[in-house]
């Protein structure tokens, strides 16, 4: 049951850690290999939260999070992503992926803790 809930925890976080540290992210995927337990897992996340984020960070997230969609995105879609990336307007792109993972149904992306609406 814990590991459900563990596994649950990481699904719902995996992003926003990657948003803020590549290396938490890696660390936190091999303690998940690893079975480390739940507590641990969640100190982890905790600490790749404090870090940081950094625009190569950022920018490595938003891509991850935009791979859901590469296939199936309009070319409007796809321009309106390039454009936002490239001037690093993250939060605007943030609520755009948002969006996407929304009108596209990406329950996956829509249960993340990166897209959730702030004003919730």
């Amino acid at each position: 049951m814990k590991r459900q809930l563990t596994e649950k925890l990481w699904r719902e976080e995996k992003y926003r850690v990657m948003f803020h540290s590549q290396k938490y992210y890696n660390q936190i995927r091999q303690a998940m290999r690893d079975q480390l337990t739940h507590e641990l897992i969640e100190q982890l996340i905790n600490d790749a939260l404090k870090q940081t984020a950094t625009e190569g960070s950022m920018r490595n997230a938003c891509q991850h999070m935009w791979g859901y969609f590469r296939k199936i995105a309009t070319p409007e879609e796809k321009q309106k992503y390039e454009q936002l990336l490239h001037t690093c307007d993250i939060p605007t792109l943030i609520c755009f992926l948002q969006q996407l993972a929304i009108q596209y149904n990406v329950t996956y992306l829509i249960e993340s803790t990166i897209l959730q609406r702030k004003d919730e």
